[in-house]
């Protein structure tokens, strides 16, 4: 066991797989990307995918619309890959945006964003492996594609912190350099205070390092995480092994549910 933060983390090779019998009133919090999707080269890469989306309406239906999706991406990219009105709950760049049945919330764009863009931008256009992203709240660099280039991204981008006050989130070969404020933690306490969700108890599945605020959250909250794919040290309580391990497990809540 490992402590850092303010959460013990266990090495996710002692962790189990989750029950696919869960509390009727639970809810539950997902990722997309390495979750729900699989990771792949380019953002832009995934897009709509049927069989995700029947699954998604069965676990609405099964748990009362207390489904939501908390991802990095933005909320246009998150439609255009879900569908527009596949959730009723959704949080984009890390809860800084975030979608209601009563209306969308967007934080302001922080100042700093203007610096971080052209210079992420420029070290794109020097390296066709790097690709530059732009979510009008974040600004991130990708290096999936350019392994090479990990410690000179991650430096370019620790400076713009400093430079800017951006808060800076590395993720899975992605630097992101974002508007204070929203953390997928404080999105998943944001919408427990739904009428939807009162009283639920918060399941997070998430792969990501973005995603251990979720994992604290759900457990200071009374209920607990689920780590998608390889082992590491972390907040959640349970592992899956990858998105197909997410879907059969996913499946066989739905069908626990509807018993």
């Amino acid at each position: 066991m490992t402590t850092y933060g303010s959460a013990a983390r266990l090495a996710s090779s002692d962790l189990p797989s989750p029950p696919t019998s869960i509390p009727a009133n639970s809810a539950l919090f997902l990722d997309l990307d390495g979750t729900l999707a699989p990771i792949m080269p380019r953002p832009d890469d995934v897009g709509p995918d049927a069989a995700r989306a029947a699954l998604i309406a069965r676990l609405r239906e099964a748990f009362d619309d207390r489904v939501a999706v908390i991802s990095g991406r933005s909320l246009d990219d998150l439609s255009r890959i879900l569908g527009a009105n596949s959730l009723a709950y959704m949080a984009g760049v890390h809860g800084l945006e975030r979608r209601t049945p009563e209306g969308v919330f967007r934080a302001q764009p922080h100042e700093g964003l203007a610096e971080a863009r052209d210079v992420l931008a420029d070290l794109a256009r020097c390296d066709r492996g790097l690709i530059f992203e732009d979510k009008h709240l974040s600004v991130g660099l990708h290096y999936r594609n350019t392994p090479s280039a990990a410690d000179a991204v991650i430096e370019a981008a620790e400076r713009l912190k400093r430079q800017t006050g951006l808060v800076l989130q590395l993720g899975d070969m992605v630097a992101e350099l974002r508007t204070p404020g929203q953390d997928k933690g404080s999105s998943v306490a944001a919408l427990l205070r739904e009428p939807a969700f009162d009283g639920a108890l918060p399941i997070f599945i998430g792969d990501d390092l973005t995603d251990e605020d979720g994992f604290e959250a759900a457990r200071r909250l009374g209920g607990y995480g689920v780590l998608v794919g390889p082992e590491r040290p972390t907040a959640a309580s349970y592992r899956l092994d990858g998105p197909e391990a997410v879907h059969a497990w996913l499946d066989a809540v739905a069908q626990e549910a509807a018993r």
